[in-house]
């Protein structure tokens, strides 16, 4: 892989990380006031408590196990050049 190919690599790896964020706070914002008229309980919990909490942690999970099944490359980021 080229130099110029590994930092294309990592700028799409950059890029994909902050959209999976962008995504994670729209899913917490959704989690945390969407669902705060809900009267639905978990162990006592309103259901907004719940999935703002433990939703977004497995949520979180889930968007890096699809970044690092599709999005990220395992590569060498040593210097190629050799003296």
């Amino acid at each position: 892989m080229t130099e110029k190919e590994k930092y294309r690599q990592v700028c799409r790896e950059a890029a994909a990380t902050g959209i999976a964020l962008l995504i994670l706070i729209v899913f917490w914002l959704f989690a945390g006031f969407g669902l705060s008229g809900s009267t639905i309980t978990i162990f006592r919990l309103p259901l907004w408590a719940a999935v703002s909490t433990v939703g977004v942690w497995l949520f979180a999970i889930v968007l890096v196990w699809i970044l690092t099944k599709f999005v990220f490359k395992d590569m060498d980021l040593g210097d190629e050049r050799h003296d």
